[in-house]
């Protein structure tokens, strides 16, 4: 369950991400209270699975869940450009995640 739990606050840091971006600086009120809602779910997930998990390996699962998911988001909606290169590290960095999953139980 701590394993999900992580997962899923990994994709709410992606969401407070994308909602900060299109917050334009806090003034839009709708992407403002995504953020809102996203970081403090994201953080509670975080600290939720910290207590069965090493935190080291639960913040670079977290963190690099929300940075593929992100990045990818991105890439698919054409705020961000998208390369071969930048597709490869994100499968790379995936592979990574997979293994400290592996390596912690």
């Amino acid at each position: 369950m701590d394993w999900v739990v992580l997962v899923l606050s990994g994709l709410m840091e992606s969401g407070w991400a994308i909602a900060l971006d299109k917050s334009d600086g806090f003034s839009n009120v709708v992407p403002t209270i995504v953020f809102i809602v996203c970081i403090v779910l994201s953080m509670l997930g975080l600290g939720y699975a910290s207590k069965t998990l090493p935190i080291g390996v639960a913040y670079a699962v977290w963190t690099g869940i929300g940075v593929v998911a992100t990045a990818t988001i991105s890439m698919a909606t054409g705020a961000e450009s998208a390369s071969i290169v930048k597709v490869l590290l994100l499968v790379g960095l995936v592979g990574c995640i997979a293994g400290l999953r592996i390596v912690s139980g």
